[in-house]
């Protein structure tokens, strides 16, 4: 291509794309016709001197996707845009969750607790789907002590079984006993027998990743000593930490209850759920454990863990 027929092709581009000028208005600064501005515009794309890149949320986040299905870290996900703020944000993720559990096909399904499970519960309360598939709900977590609504196992589930149409089971044991004696004393009563049951029979498991340190704590000081500092804990699933490499750590004196950590891997379909504030640190390490089948997390946060 001559020089001169590159400039000009590159003018009447940058006069177009760049500068955001009308054709009529380039027509005229040149003394040529509105038609004869389109074809320049045309073969200027044609040639090389104009490219054209669509970023289509829908393209990346099934490239991101992808990504992590090739490195084997997931069989799959959703991933969301940013919306304006966190709530926004919490939102689209929440949705995003109740998609996946429906293309998925739940039917039995074990929820934990945390932030995005408490907004996923208020999502629903605001979209109700009484003919989803899932057909039984249960908690993975008994019920804390902490005030918060997203803590609160067995009102949770029951909200989520009332707007999906499900049966709810409940778990009236405690997340946090005073002891470890207490602990199994209690995973002694029929109470916990059933709650196994339900556990046992569920096939998809949605699990909030957070960060640690985490708040509330858990008493995680009194349940974990220094281990948690000592093998650099960044994340929490249910109440059970891992560091980066996806290390769960592991107390004699946890005194927690909650799905144990080999019922759980039984799991056919184990869903980590992000919230907005979800560190890439965190999600690495809950990729690492090898646990999790599905996420729901943002688009750039993946990106972020992709080093991209």
């Amino acid at each position: 291509m001559k020089l001169e027929k590159q400039r000009r092709l590159a003018h009447v581009a940058r006069r177009y794309y760049l500068e955001d000028q009308k054709q009529s208005d380039i027509a005229r600064e040149l003394g040529i016709s509105r038609p004869m501005v389109s074809r320049l515009l045309a073969e200027a794309r044609e040639l090389g001197v104009v490219e054209i890149r669509i970023h289509d949320p829908e393209c990346r986040e099934d490239s991101l996707l992808e990504r992590l299905r090739t490195a084997g870290m997931v069989q799959g996900g959703i991933l969301v845009e940013d919306g304006a703020e966190n709530d926004e944000t919490n939102q689209r993720l929440s949705r995003g969750a109740v998609e996946l559990l429906r293309q998925i096909g739940a039917r039995r399904l074990g929820v934990g607790w945390g932030y995005l499970i408490g907004q996923l519960v208020t999502w629903l309360e605001q979209h109700p789907q009484p003919h989803s598939a899932i057909t039984d709900i249960c908690p993975l977590v008994g019920n804390a002590s902490v005030p918060a609504r997203n803590y609160q196992s067995n009102e949770n589930v029951r909200l989520m079984a009332q707007q999906l149409g499900a049966v709810p089971h409940f778990l009236y044991l405690p997340a946090l006993p005073e002891s470890l004696e207490e602990r199994q004393l209690l995973c002694s009563t029929e109470i916990y027998r059933q709650i196994c049951q339900q556990w046992e029979q569920i096939d998809t498991a949605l699990v909030n990743i957070g960060d640690y340190p985490s708040s509330p704590d858990f008493a995680s000081l009194v349940r974990y000593g220094s281990l948690l500092q000592d093998q650099r804990a960044c994340g929490r699933m249910l109440i059970y930490y891992f560091n980066e490499a996806g290390t769960v750590i592991q107390s004699d004196q946890d005194f927690a209850i909650q799905i144990p950590m080999e019922a759980l891997k039984q799991c056919p379909r184990i869903i980590g759920v992000c919230s907005a504030n979800t560190s890439a640190r965190a999600l690495r390490g809950a990729l690492n454990t090898g646990i999790l089948t599905h996420i729901v997390a943002r688009a750039d946060l993946v990106q972020e863990l992709l080093g991209e």
